[in-house]
């Protein structure tokens, strides 16, 4: 499989903008990078707006979207920002509204151009039966973030009394919402009492992994993420720490520990629940890249089986390190190339796996088989043995998850939604 390079595919034929590849709050992240979007110059107009959305920075818009209020707003809206002569909107300055209306259509429209090439075909709105295209509203007050039925709305967190952090800057946290609206399109909503718990934590898993996928589309990600890690995964680095919000907070990590046994006696939010599959998958995109490093020979089997190990308590996190270091040391290139094997072979087969599901009765194991049918039918089952042993640790098809309880101790606290 050649990877993908969607910024040299779209250079001269799409739409400029700037974007934060990661979350601007972190140390690693000083500048916005110029990217591409796939519609063409002109194709996009003040908001930014295409045929598929639409921005509108709403003035002053206190409470979310919710059971009483929904779009099209009719509020007073911000200036919105316009395209330059030659239709681009790279021009915006960071630090003003218009960069960052701007930046919330940019991002939602790169993660779209993702996804619609490893689906092969164009998103189709679950919600067009009421609205042509999908609303974005990049600033409320509000501490959190939601996709719903014709929209996704953004707030913004406050670490520092006076400093608001505003979530449309956070490619994760935006990624993660479209993430919600392609699931829906792709997959459907329950219909009547047949909506699992395990529906609403595989939403939040397919959600966090558009993020990640769409992440390692940005060839600086690629790069500060391996030469940061040496090639160690499984270390807690930017791509498995979903939605920073700081250089050490994050709302979940890839790389965790979790099986269905943790839950068996019950679960807070759908976010909990989804642990175990998020990380099965994380797992899988792990087993892609070392497989590859083994093929190789830049690793053995038993550095990948220490490295796998590592989530679990008591490993030697600082000699697995050091054996890494020193596997990198002079063939960071080949563990490019493995590392964009791996994301293109996990996105076109989760890409396949979400267009085979069903929203009734869903359940995690339903995900496992569907992946599995994905990988027999993309690469001939290549990954058979890796995806089973994956979902088979998490106890996935074991276990069944208890009962939702009550309230979260943690309510109150930013969750992506």
């Amino acid at each position: 499989m050649v990877a993908i390079d969607l910024n040299m595919e779209l250079q001269g034929n799409g739409t400029r903008f700037r974007v934060y590849p990661q979350a601007p709050v972190l140390l690693s992240v000083t500048s916005p990078e110029t990217i591409w979007v796939s519609p063409p110059p002109g194709a996009v107009s003040a908001g930014p707006a295409d045929d598929q959305m639409y921005v509108v920075d709403a003035h002053d818009k206190r409470t979310p979207y919710g059971e009483t209020d929904f779009p099209p707003y009719a509020g007073l809206v911000h200036e919105p920002p316009h395209p330059n002569g030659d239709g681009h909107f790279d021009h915006l300055r960071p630090g003003t509204r218009q960069f960052e209306a701007a930046h919330m259509y940019a991002v939602i429209r790169r993660v779209l151009d993702v996804w619609e090439c490893y689906l092969g075909h164009p998103i189709v709105w679950h919600f067009s039966d009421m609205y042509d295209r999908l609303e974005l509203v990049p600033y409320i007050n509000w501490n959190n973030a939601q996709s719903g039925y014709g929209f996704i709305e953004l707030g913004f967190s406050e670490r520092k009394p006076g400093e608001p952090q505003p979530y449309c800057l956070n490619f994760d946290i935006l990624a993660h919402e479209i993430g919600h609206s392609i699931i829906y399109s792709l997959v459907g909503q329950p219909g009547l009492n047949a909506g699992t718990p395990q529906y609403y934590g595989f939403h939040e898993t397919a959600a966090d992994m558009t993020a990640l996928i769409a992440a390692l589309h940005f060839d600086s990600v690629v790069e500060r993420l391996l030469r940061d890690t040496s090639g160690n995964l499984y270390s807690l680095n930017e791509l498995n720490r979903i939605a920073e919000l700081s250089e050490i907070e994050q709302v979940r990590v890839a790389c965790n520990n979790k099986r269905m046994s943790h839950y068996a006696t019950g679960w807070y939010k759908e976010h909990d629940l989804s642990q175990p599959l998020t990380g099965a998958l994380f797992d899988i995109l792990i087993e892609i890249f070392h497989l590859n490093l083994i093929d190789n020979k830049l690793i053995d089997d038993e550095l990948a089986e220490a490295a796998y190990d590592s989530i679990l308590p008591g490993t030697d996190a600082d000699l697995l390190q050091i054996r890494f270091d020193k596997v990198y040391a002079g063939h960071h290139e080949y563990f490019k190339l493995s590392l964009l094997h791996a994301r293109d072979y996990l996105g076109a087969i989760l890409a396949n796996c979400w267009s085979r599901l069903s929203a009734d009765e869903l359940t995690y194991i339903d995900v496992g088989h569907a992946l599995l049918d994905a990988d027999l039918e993309i690469g001939v089952g290549l990954y058979q043995r890796q995806i089973i042993e994956c979902f088979k640790w998490r106890e996935i098809g074991d276990v069944a998850p208890g009962p939702k309880l009550g309230q979260d101790p943690s309510d109150g606290t930013f969750s992506c939604r």
